[in-house]
């Protein structure tokens, strides 16, 4: 990975679009639920120990956090350059770091000086423990960024539902801190039996949830696109899922070590009044929302939704392009891409979407787009006469588009 001589040739090589190599990240937590087109010799690749493969992630300049055994660059999105018959790889990252606000544009390099979130698939066949990711504040403590995240139901990944297609958001109104408190303190001693106090909601392809910092919630077993902000910081705060008992560890994960032991700790890093908000549904559901009207796109041969709409940090896009259909798509931010159904023409990148992809095989169905190929537009060619072309876009925070949407 040590070619970022290579990052202007690539970029150049694109006009201005990276291909991008599969990113996949285990779990020791998780079982996966073999939806994400990995082959099924290769879920448990990197060993028992390294728990199966449930995610890949998108865009990601972020490293995973597994800890003690975490692989180097584990969670960094490689790009591909093609050198003649070669094809050489360096980080998405280094990339960034080389080029700059030519890649991300001036507003996200002066702002952030890095690319500022990532997307995944979270692909796991139960559920998983009710959990709170921290907000910037309590994330600092441990040298972190705090994590904000939505949900969007891809109809493609979701062909069953896994063993609980439901989400747990929050705490049930009219529920103490005191309960919630001693839920914490019997993490040790069994079932906890936090998910009481929680209501969960039935999942629908299709849609989405955003999840804010400091809001627990207890994410259901369908295969799932989760933009988030550049960061990979959680606490485990229910101790028994599915028959499986959850380290303790994973309570105190990311408290700051003068902090362990502290029960008001973990219970600061909860944003009590979103949690127990008795408008869930209307306050964090997402229906897909038309960037423009939908007769103008119809028109056109097209459809574009906003998926990912209600944070700040970031928003995603589903796009949608009709069999034999060439459009150019004009985007004001960058963004990272990712093949969801059917093949084509992406700029001057051929694009598919795999089958199945073994464990360190290469794809033609992920791309990061620079902010300026997004503004000047990207010529998109549905080859297929059946087939629509569907891609899912991910894009920082500060999307000029969405404000005016």
């Amino acid at each position: 990975m040590e070619n970022i001589q290579y990052a202007q040739r690539a970029f150049d090589q694109g006009n201005g679009i990276l291909r991008l190599a599969p990113t996949w990240v285990p779990r020791s937590f998780c079982v996966p639920g073999r939806r994400i087109k990995l082959h099924p010799d290769d879920y448990y690749v990197l060993g028992g120990q390294r728990g199966g493969i449930d995610e890949r992630w998108l865009a990601s300049t972020t490293p995973a956090k597994n800890g003690p055994l975490t692989g180097k660059n584990e969670g960094l999105s490689a790009v591909v350059f093609e050198d003649g018959k070669k094809e050489i790889q360096f980080l998405l990252k280094d990339a960034i770091d080389e080029l700059k606000s030519s890649l991300i544009g001036d507003r996200l390099w002066r702002k952030y000086g890095a690319w500022p979130m990532y997307s995944k698939f979270f692909d796991n066949k139960g559920p998983l423990p009710h959990h709170v990711h921290h907000n910037d504040d309590k994330a600092k403590l441990v040298g972190q960024l705090g994590k904000p995240e939505a949900y969007y139901f891809p109809p493609q990944l979701n062909n069953h539902g896994g063993d609980f297609p439901y989400t747990f958001f929050g705490i049930t109104p009219g529920t103490s801190k005191d309960t919630i408190k001693q839920c914490l303190i019997n993490f040790a001693k069994g079932d906890n039996k936090i998910t009481a106090y929680s209501q969960a909601f039935q999942l629908e392809p299709g849609t989405g949830w955003d999840v804010p910092p400091g809001l627990l919630h207890a994410p259901g077993s369908l295969c799932t696109y989760e933009p988030q902000k550049a960061s990979d910081v959680f606490a485990m705060y229910q101790s028994l899922v599915n028959d499986a008992i959850i380290p303790e560890e994973l309570l105190w994960n990311c408290t700051p070590e003068s902090k362990l032991g502290d029960f008001d700790h973990l219970m600061s890093v909860l944003d009590w009044e979103l949690n127990v908000d008795p408008n869930m549904m209307s306050t964090r559901f997402m229906k897909p929302k038309p960037i423009k009207k939908p007769e103008e796109m119809k028109s056109e041969g097209y459809t574009e939704n906003w998926v990912c709409y209600k944070s700040a940090d970031f928003s995603a896009t589903e796009l949608t392009i009709s069999p034999g259909v060439t459009v150019t798509m004009k985007d004001q931010a960058a963004y990272g891409m990712i093949m969801m159904q059917g093949h084509g023409k992406f700029g001057v990148w051929d694009i598919e979407t795999p089958a199945l992809i073994r464990y360190g095989q290469l794809t033609h169905d992920e791309y990061f787009v620079s902010e300026k190929a997004a503004i000047e537009g990207v010529k998109i060619m549905n080859t297929s006469k059946t087939d629509p072309i569907v891609m899912l876009k991910h894009f920082g925070p500060g999307n000029p588009a969405l404000a005016i949407s």
